[in-house]
């Protein structure tokens, strides 16, 4: 089933480093009447890893992949392939699959915007977007792409994306008290809704 047309895949680290922007990805996806879709909605124990990546990929017209996160894992001394596994992924169904297959576009992003070449160079003539690691950043290029792409007419202006989400990061701690879930402890679906039901009232979308 190839492609629905708000679905948008989120590939990125899911650590504690990066979970800010983890989040504002998923704010700009959502303030823009999207779907986010990623790794972390389903926690099915019949379904591999790999398995649930074939079928979220599948599934999304859109994808964002971040590749920013290339030092070495502090523990075991070694990259982690993940990001750049599930972009050739992402890549290779949009290059070989059925028609409506052909019809994803990605955004791909990374800290600094020629830093790729060192480390994945196989990646040249692709347009690499820059965030510097700052979430509002984060959001501006996510809605700005969502807006190039999907060529909606229905998408906020920056400046409503923007403060919306500033909003919502103060507001949140409240949120989540009131849900009965520690800040720190909100999981994916948790946030999903969350963010959902702050745009929905604050302007109409989610």
């Amino acid at each position: 089933m190839a492609g629905g047309t708000k679905d948008v895949f989120i590939n990125c680290p899911f650590d504690n480093d990066f979970k800010l922007s983890f989040e504002a990805m998923v704010f700009a996806v959502i303030g823009c009447g999207f779907r986010a879709r990623c790794a972390k909605e389903m926690d099915d124990g019949g379904e591999t890893r790999i398995d649930k990546l074939y079928r979220i990929i599948d599934e999304c017209r859109y994808g964002i992949h971040d590749l920013s996160r290339t030092e070495l894992d502090p523990v075991n001394q070694l990259p982690r392939f993940n990001m750049p596994l599930e972009l050739g992924l992402f890549l290779g169904a949009k290059r070989f699959g059925d028609e409506s297959q052909k019809s994803k576009r990605c955004l791909v992003l990374d800290v600094a915007q020629y830093r790729y070449q060192m480390f994945i160079s196989d990646l040249a003539g692709i347009d690499i977007t820059a965030h510097a690691g700052e979430p509002r950043r984060i959001v501006g290029i996510v809605r700005n792409w969502l807006v190039t792409v999907s060529r909606r007419r229905t998408i906020p202006s920056p400046e409503v994306i923007l403060d919306s989400y500033d909003r919502f990061l103060v507001a949140l701690p409240e949120i989540a008290n009131v849900a009965g879930i520690a800040p720190d402890q909100i999981l994916f679906a948790d946030y999903e809704r969350m963010v959902r039901a702050w745009v929905k009232r604050d302007h109409g979308r989610g």
